[in-house]
């Protein structure tokens, strides 16, 4: 009887599967000096600490381009938009940051223009209440500068102040 023949690889794959059984770990356990895990216990994944109360944060997108020939909505008119509107429902606070954007209208042009970001983060137990108010902000916006959208994202988070 002929005995079995190995090839080089499969006997590096055994030679290297006796080894962590031998030392009972990778041979960077043994090679760093860190303690191996016995046997009887195998390693867990530690869970993520979470650390929060479940909020939403909604980000509003508001442009500042108009269509017809008219002038851009301009800072001063957007800052008293955000004063008279926004912050009277959102008076615990919110973030802006003025960006630029782009996005294509319903005719298929693309339009390129000076945009915000609004952010409110609300807990999740206030969603109902605070949709009617963000659905309020974004339709007047649309409303008073004759605009086709104001873009919204919805993100669950968990947040602690």
């Amino acid at each position: 009887m002929r005995s079995p023949r190995i090839s080089t690889p499969a006997a590096g794959l055994l030679a290297a599967a006796a080894l962590l059984f031998a030392f009972g770990g990778p041979a960077s356990q043994a090679a760093f000096g860190t303690p191996a895990a016995s046997a009887s216990a195998a390693p867990t994944a530690q869970p993520a600490v979470e650390q929060g109360s479940p909020y939403i944060s909604t980000h509003l997108y508001f442009g500042t381009g108009r269509h017809n020939g008219n002038p851009p909505i301009t800072e001063e008119e957007f800052n008293k938009f955000v004063a008279d509107v926004v912050t009277p429902r959102f008076p615990s606070g919110l973030t802006l940051q003025e960006g630029r954007g782009q996005w294509r209208d319903k005719e298929g042009d693309i339009n390129r223009e000076r945009s915000y970001e609004l952010t409110v983060m609300y807990p999740v137990r206030e969603a109902a209440a605070r949709n009617a108010d963000i659905e309020y902000i974004r339709r007047l916006y649309c409303k008073t500068w004759e605009l086709e959208s104001v873009g919204r994202a919805d993100v669950r988070a968990l947040v602690d102040f």
